[in-house]
């Protein structure tokens, strides 16, 4: 069949359910972001992230994934928001405002591959949005949508790093998009100078452990370490230091999907509204929430920190 085709059918329906980006790389063994990964995880910046450990061979060789795996499609979705947070609030990560991307993007990957079966054929493959052990910013980057910045975020020319990453693996055999986007990060080092925890560190290495997002999201202890005490910034839920000062950001534009659209308690929110906020009215209020991952006691533990 023709290749030409199938990859435009692929781009047209990326289109049509509203992913900003899509690029396309073959299905090959990541040879050198496997070495990268294996040297972070021997250092242990990991931190408690064990699953990080977890299926190496799967995160860095799709056919292990995907038997028989010949192209994998990146898709970015944009999630800037059109409003911000109560200004004196403590801070929640732009990504969370809306409702949890996970539902919403997995609900789109599998439109997409029921309309790539219709229109293709008999084809196989899996979608992926932080549901396995997929290195989405090293496809991203290998298939021509932007570049790695220093604070390890993949960032696009055009309208920066504030982008859900999806992937969808298959058989299909595609045309490849041209990768080697050039890295335009240059000399600034914003991103490394502002880290209130200084986990960004030189040539593009971010140590996980010492992360903002890190501790508040992540990290299951009973209590944050002492040491970490007064670097927060006020980040309750994530952190966006290093995408606030990355320069390219400044081309980052509202998004037009309204499954993202801010949630009106998450951006009222007062300090006294979190201190009062109840089990079971946050389990009402952050259902649909990124913010349940942290759950209660996390968001209690959080803001405790923070005074």
């Amino acid at each position: 069949m023709n290749l030409a085709l199938h990859t435009k059918i692929v781009k047209e329906t990326a289109t049509l359910l509203g992913f900003d980006f899509c690029g396309i790389a073959n299905a090959t063994f990541l040879k050198e972001d496997a070495q990268r990964l294996e040297t972070w995880l021997n250092k242990g910046m990991h931190g408690n992230m064990s699953y990080m450990q977890n299926h190496f061979d799967l995160r860095t060789n799709p056919t292990k994934l995907v038997p028989g795996a010949k192209s994998v499609i990146t898709l970015l979705i944009n999630y800037y928001p059109t409003l911000s947070q109560n200004n004196d609030a403590p801070k929640i990560s732009k990504y969370a405002y809306g409702k949890d991307y996970h539902e919403i993007i997995r609900e789109k990957l599998n439109k997409f591959f029921l309309i790539l079966k219709e229109k293709i054929g008999d084809i196989h493959g899996r979608g992926f949005v932080d549901s396995a052990p997929v290195l989405e910013r090293a496809w991203a980057q290998k298939s021509g949508l932007g570049w790695i910045g220093k604070n390890g975020n993949l960032i696009n020319k055009k309208q920066g790093s504030f982008f859900f990453i999806a992937s969808l693996i298959t058989d299909l055999q595609l045309v490849a998009d041209e990768a080697g986007i050039k890295d335009y990060c240059g000399t600034c080092t914003k991103c490394i100078d502002e880290c209130p925890t200084e986990a960004i560190l030189p040539n593009k290495v971010v140590d996980g452990s010492k992360c903002i997002s890190y501790f508040t999201i992540e990290l299951k202890d009973a209590l944050i370490p002492d040491k970490m005490k007064g670097k927060f910034d006020n980040w309750l839920f994530g952190c966006d230091v290093c995408q606030d000062v990355c320069p390219w950001n400044s081309f980052a534009k509202p998004t037009t999907d309204k499954a993202f659209e801010p949630v009106s308690s998450i951006l009222d929110f007062t300090k006294k509204d979190w201190e009062e906020v109840t089990e079971e009215k946050f389990k009402i209020i952050f259902s649909k929430s990124p913010l349940k991952r942290s759950k209660f006691d996390g968001i209690k533990r959080n803001l405790q920190f923070l005074q």
